[in-house]
């Protein structure tokens, strides 16, 4: 696992939490092109013990992990009062996902992330709110 080289720059960083090695791997790529820094975790509960976490621009998880969901994750880190912004990455997020997603304040992005969705979402999370 990478952690955050420059802890002076946590604004830029995007924490991915994937079981899937190729899915971390090509968002990472992805996300460091557009100047980003990038964490990579296997599943939620590593991340929940990493220290790089409460300290991200963003957090980016997929929600059909083993062990813990996506939304699972989430909650954990609300209860532990992390409230850094979420995107759920996932296939065909049925109305109650959704509806539960919301809730917590999560956005979704679907699978097959195609175009320029999660970026522009990540974008939205970590910009400056507005004065």
């Amino acid at each position: 696992m990478q952690m955050h080289r420059e802890l002076g720059r946590q604004d830029q960083l995007v924490v991915i939490i994937d079981d899937d090695p190729a899915v971390r791997n090509s968002l990472k790529f992805s996300l460091e092109i557009e100047g980003y820094a990038v964490s990579l975790y296997p599943d939620g509960a590593v991340a929940l013990d990493a220290a790089d976490v409460p300290l991200c621009a963003c957090l980016v998880i997929d929600q059909n992990m083993p062990g813990m969901t996506g939304l699972e994750v989430v909650v954990e880190l609300r209860e532990r009062r992390i409230l850094v912004p979420v995107i759920l990455i996932t296939s065909h997020p049925n109305a109650s996902l959704r509806e539960r997603a919301l809730r917590a304040g999560v956005s979704i992005v679907e699978k097959p992330l195609l175009g320029n969705a999660l970026i522009e979402n990540i974008r939205a999370a970590v910009a400056p709110p507005a004065t």
